[in-house]
């Protein structure tokens, strides 16, 4: 009896949360994937059942095969460098320098601040003839360049705004992984004579494996879920340059206002966003040692 009471008593607990889990993650997530084989509802008519035809829209689609270049790209690029970037960071400021406070604090800064104002602070730099780029170069004899009006800069551009945003965030991590290890690592290597690029190779690196899985699928769902500052800076141009998965079903869904279409946009979605899940779960995991 007092065992029933506790199994009720605890899932009185959870229940709070499974609702809002259901309510608000697996109910829209399967309403949107019966919403794609529907056509989209208009004033006085329902939306009809359609099957693949929403599908088949969206394979001939170039828009559709453009963002997803554009995101593969974008992918390829942020990832690496910014987990790059933030492990670097995080051993600079691990170790006893001057002024390591104000690192931390400046390296973490642009974590917390919003997207949206990244981004005004971003147009300002790109801003063709006075920008702050521009006028550097300008200084040094460059041209200016219109950083988000050309096609073959635009998406760069939008690059480096994300990973300015993400490293910051990633390096707490890698600074809490590497505060948590054991100070006799670093000095056995000493008195054996490793450098320091050995002793991080050998040593650090594969002690940081479980942070760098975590880090990693992080980095991978915010490459195919950002869109503020694409909406901010670029709206997706010059000629859909730096149109990106999600950007491209904001603008299907609430602009165009294609109910049918915009929910295969975010089935796809949904199911890169899965094969990530799955990924860490059946590949990335079990071949790191937490121990």
């Amino acid at each position: 009896m007092q065992y029933t009471q506790k199994s009720i008593h605890a899932y009185l607990l959870l229940l709070p949360a499974f609702v809002f889990l259901v309510g608000f993650t697996h109910y829209p997530a399967v309403a949107t994937f019966f919403d794609s084989f529907m056509s989209t509802p208009r004033a006085g008519r329902a939306g009809l059942f359609v099957g693949m035809d929403n599908y088949q829209v969206m394979l001939e689609d170039p828009v559709f095969w453009k963002s997803v270049l554009n995101n593969l790209w974008f992918a390829l690029a942020t990832i690496p460098a910014s987990i790059g970037l933030s492990i670097g960071m995080a051993l600079w400021v691990n170790e006893r320098i001057a002024g390591r406070d104000f690192l931390r604090t400046a390296f973490f800064l642009p974590t917390v601040l919003p997207m949206i104002a990244v981004a005004n602070i971003w147009i300002f730099f790109y801003t063709p003839g006075y920008g702050l780029i521009n006028q550097i170069l300008q200084a040094f004899g460059f041209a200016s360049q219109n950083w988000l009006g050309d096609p073959h800069l635009v998406l760069g551009s939008v690059i480096v705004v994300a990973i300015w945003k993400e490293a910051g965030f990633f390096m707490i991590f890698y600074l809490a992984a590497l505060q948590a290890l054991s100070p006799s690592c670093k000095e056995a290597a000493q008195i054996e004579g490793a450098s320091a690029w050995y002793f991080f190779r050998r040593i650090q690196w594969p002690l940081l494996m479980p942070t760098t899985i975590f880090v990693l699928v992080n980095a991978l769902i915010n490459a195919f879920r950002m869109v503020d500052h694409i909406i901010v800076m670029t709206k997706g141009g010059p000629d859909n340059a730096s149109s990106l998965i999600l950007f491209y079903l904001y603008e299907v869904g609430f602009k165009f206002w294609d109910q049918g279409y915009a929910s295969v946009l975010t089935v796809v979605l949904l199911v890169i966003l899965a094969a990530v899940g799955l990924l860490q779960f059946f590949i990335l995991d079990r071949r790191t040692h937490y121990q």
